[in-house]
């Protein structure tokens, strides 16, 4: 086939039909066809001349040119495609190295292979753009819902038509026991889109919490308009799922809005999620509060927050328990995602067990330490009093409140409990040394006896292995390991050093060592608004 008069409005025809069948840009059609007709005429030059093919936008004539680029008379590598500034004479003015020299060639003849190779280049750069074009369309999609045809299902897996391609639900984003089956309708939620080499990849998902989040955005206006906000959502998928509502505007009921009518916004979610349970929960910004609506259905005594380690004890009365943790453990289990807390469910008699025991230890340290009998120790925990520190250090005050305390008791109490402290001070000391501590750490400011000798028990033994500790490593805290929180002991811990102090003596350690320039911790703040507006962000 050569490209003649005859046919070259047939290319630019055949661009714009090719651009329209595939919806892409007729220009990328055209481009793919100049790189196919000048990998045919390299193929009748010679591969090695750099031959270019240009086609008029307007009379779709294709004009076939040689380029030769001048370079260095010891650079010349092709021959065919480069030439010296000698040789570039007799072709043009003044050459200079980097000039090119360009002359226009014959058409050439396309063989029957030539022109099934041609085919193939332009096939592959029309998927290539057909590819992207998808991958443009659906990645601004990923967090919204897209409705579907059901193609095929392969090994559990449901291919899904969403219009222009095709997307993937894989057997674990399905709700329980789904089955679909070809042609049947489909309401999915868009993940995640990546782009592969064999094509964009569109990820479906029906048992992602945001599903839900969404189905909910397109039954009620006031969550689409803003009015009301979905603050969290955990889901069980197929079987319950908890979300929690807070409404902007004090006329509006957010978990009324949610339900509708008689039921009719939450039942139409609830027909979508193939009978899933929803309960619907207003969001507080108090945690305590906020949880026991979280565990609803169950009625909850008392709530114990330790923010440090993210945990959260909650008492319900012993009939409630069973309603609390749910079939499974379900029901706390949602409200641990719900709220971002690790739950403990204890019923009334254990939280009473528990704190007896509490009352019964202290007491045996006081008694143990301070020579007290039974009752007067009893008095000392019942007034608040949990370890030899507060007695030793407190007001004076605040032990002669305490019924049959006077001044000299209160004196005597308090030399008792320094005697005891400097006591064990000395033994935690004297054994700190006995496992090689160094003079550096024993006076390092912060750090009691007691704290050293941990230190030493775990082979820290000098200021510079203790300003190579990490943080956590000191204070502990806690790691996610698949989706559980897992507690990591601190070697101070039981010291209640806070995660704040521990980074603080850590890096005062390093300054003190020269690690650290402690100029360059300073923030730069400019006196200019924006720069502090900066500096505060």
């Amino acid at each position: 086939m050569a490209i003649t008069s005859a046919n070259q409005l047939e290319l630019l025809q055949t661009a714009e039909a090719v651009a329209r069948e595939k919806m892409i840009d007729p220009e990328l059609v055209v481009e793919a066809m100049e790189e196919s007709l000048s990998r045919a005429a390299k193929s009748r030059y010679g591969s090695e001349m750099d031959i270019r093919v240009a086609i008029d936008r307007k009379t779709g004539r294709a004009t076939f040119t040689r380029v030769r680029t001048v370079v260095e008379d010891d650079a010349v590598e092709n021959y065919q495609a480069e030439m010296t500034v000698e040789q570039a004479k007799q072709y043009m003015d003044n050459p200079s190295v980097g000039d090119t020299f360009v002359e226009e060639v014959p058409p050439v003849e396309m063989g029957r292979i030539a022109a099934q190779s041609a085919k193939q280049v332009i096939l592959q750069k029309v998927r290539e753009a057909e590819r992207d074009r998808q991958y443009e369309e659906f990645k601004d999609r990923i967090g919204t819902i897209i409705n579907g045809q059901v193609k095929r299902e392969e090994y559990g897996n449901v291919i899904v038509d969403v219009g222009r391609g095709e997307a993937i639900l894989r057997r674990n984003e399905k709700i329980g026991r789904e089955a679909y089956r070809p042609n049947d309708r489909i309401r999915c939620y868009i993940k995640d889109v990546r782009r592969e080499q064999r094509g964009p990849q569109i990820f479906l998902s029906r048992t992602d919490p945001q599903f839900m989040a969404e189905l909910f955005k397109m039954e009620v206006p006031e969550i689409y308009d803003g009015i009301i906000e979905i603050k969290a959502v955990a889901r069980d998928p197929g079987s319950r799922a908890k979300i929690a509502v807070i409404s902007y505007d004090g006329s509006i009921d957010p978990v009324g809005a949610c339900v509708g009518m008689r039921g009719s916004r939450v039942q139409a979610v609830v027909n979508e999620l193939q009978g899933e349970k929803i309960d619907i929960i207003p969001w507080n910004e108090d945690q305590a509060t906020f949880l026991v609506n979280a565990l609803q259905p169950a009625e909850v005594s008392k709530v114990v927050i330790d923010e440090d380690a993210q945990r959260i004890e909650v008492v319900v009365p012993e009939e409630q328990l069973s309603l609390a943790i749910g079939r499974r453990g379900q029901n706390v289990r949602l409200a641990s995602q719900l709220t971002g807390l690790d739950i403990d469910i204890m019923t009334e008699a254990q939280d009473s067990e528990r704190r007896q025991k509490e009352f019964e230890e202290r007491t045996g340290l006081f008694m143990e330490n301070l020579d007290l009998d039974e009752f007067f120790a009893q008095l000392l925990v019942s007034e608040g009093f949990t370890n030899l520190e507060e007695v030793a250090y407190v007001d004076l005050d605040e032990l002669l409140v305490i019924d049959g305390v006077d001044a000299d008791t209160a004196s005597e109490l308090q030399a008792r409990a320094r005697d005891v402290i400097e006591g064990q001070a000395k033994a935690a000391l004297e054994k700190a040394r006995e496992l090689g501590v160094e003079d550096s750490l024993i006076e390092f400011d912060g750090l009691t006896p007691q704290m050293v000798q941990a230190l030493a028990e775990d082979d820290v033994k000098s200021l510079e292995d203790f300003a190579t500790c990490a943080d956590w490593e000191l204070a502990g805290g806690w790691t996610t390991v698949n989706g559980e929180r897992v507690k990591d002991e601190g070697v101070l811990e039981k010291f209640d050093v806070s995660l704040e102090e521990a980074q603080n003596m850590v890096m005062t350690a390093r300054i003190m060592l020269g690690w650290v320039d402690p100029d360059e911790l300073e923030p730069e703040v400019d006196d200019a608004d924006g720069d502090d507006e900066e500096v505060e962000a």
